[in-house]
């Protein structure tokens, strides 16, 4: 939730529904100092990657309400914002944190399903799902974002 915060706070901040890509940054570097510069333009690849913000000529537009965002008093985004988020390491880590076992463990066992149970014919995202349900870990929170990494990576 940390990088939709960091998007909207330029936007919410200057009370405008577009802004070029360096007053952006400048925001973000300068005025907050939340980051240097370089990091601010990586995290504007990340927002364009995420679908948060589209490029009309020189000018960026938030895609999403920037006023339903609530940024709380004193926020400064994390080291978070830079990462992209990947729901088969959230659910391996899920399972290794349920069995309490190490996660080189969670991840031979899921390479064990890919290669010998399915020659090679599932993703590993399905793989690590098949581990969850085989282990009791809950997964359906993971779901909608296992399946659009699956459609993304096709």
């Amino acid at each position: 939730m940390s990088l939709p915060i960091t998007i909207a706070a330029p936007f919410r901040h200057t009370r405008r529904e577009q802004l070029k890509k360096n007053e952006i940054v400048y925001y973000l570097a300068f005025e907050r100092g939340w980051m240097n510069i370089e990091q601010a333009n990586h995290l504007l690849v990340r927002a364009k990657e995420e679908g948060l913000i589209s490029y009309e000529a020189d000018m960026i537009r938030p895609l999403f309400d920037v006023m339903s965002i609530e940024i709380p008093i004193g926020f400064k985004p994390n080291a978070s914002v830079f990462h992209k988020y990947d729901p088969q390491e959230e659910l391996i880590h899920r399972i290794a944190k349920e069995l309490s076992i190490p996660l080189t463990t969670v991840v031979a066992e899921m390479n064990t399903i890919i290669s010998k149970e399915f020659e090679g014919h599932i993703r590993p995202e399905g793989a690590v799902v098949i581990l969850a349900k085989r282990n009791g870990v809950d997964f359906s929170d993971l779901l909608p974002a296992l399946r659009e990494n699956i459609l993304k990576n096709d």
